[in-house]
């Protein structure tokens, strides 16, 4: 009974298995990153809970808002734009990105999201030609070196 009482209050396990938006939501406030980031993972955290947790300081935290399919659209616009390449990879690579922010991240310094945004069924011809014409180029100056 105390293994099980202990796993009903463990703040992580609960961010990780529960259901419930009004209690994910609670628990998005949560002085621990991990369990911000397991709100942040969980498929039935709404998209206000992720918009607020997008904001939140720790980039691990970001990462994970930007997994979640329910992130908006316009939450991903923003992580888009943030200073960590890992964040911006995941916006690369969530269902949600619109192509207008994909075009923009075809043009990251990381070529890592490059090749995210080359790989997303919403990326734009234009995008990847631009993607795939970087790579070229990059191939063809480690050949002359």
């Amino acid at each position: 009974m105390k293994n099980f009482l202990l796993r009903i209050f463990n703040p992580e396990y609960l961010a990780e298995t529960t259901t419930n938006p009004v209690v994910l939501d609670k628990l998005s406030k949560n002085k621990y990153f991990d369990v911000r980031c397991f709100v942040a993972e969980n498929p039935n955290t709404t998209p206000e809970t992720l918009d607020v947790l997008s904001r939140y300081e720790d980039w691990r935290v970001r990462c994970c808002v930007a997994q979640n399919r329910n992130t908006k659209p316009e939450t991903l616009d923003v992580l888009s734009q943030d200073k960590n390449s890992y964040v911006r990879f995941y916006v690369a690579y969530n269902p949600a990105t619109k192509t207008e922010t994909l075009d923009v991240l075809s043009q990251d310094e990381d070529s890592d999201v490059r090749y995210r945004v080359a790989e997303h069924p919403n990326c734009s011809e234009r995008a990847y030609k631009y993607i795939k014409g970087l790579e070229l180029l990059e191939s063809l100056s480690e050949v002359s070196t």
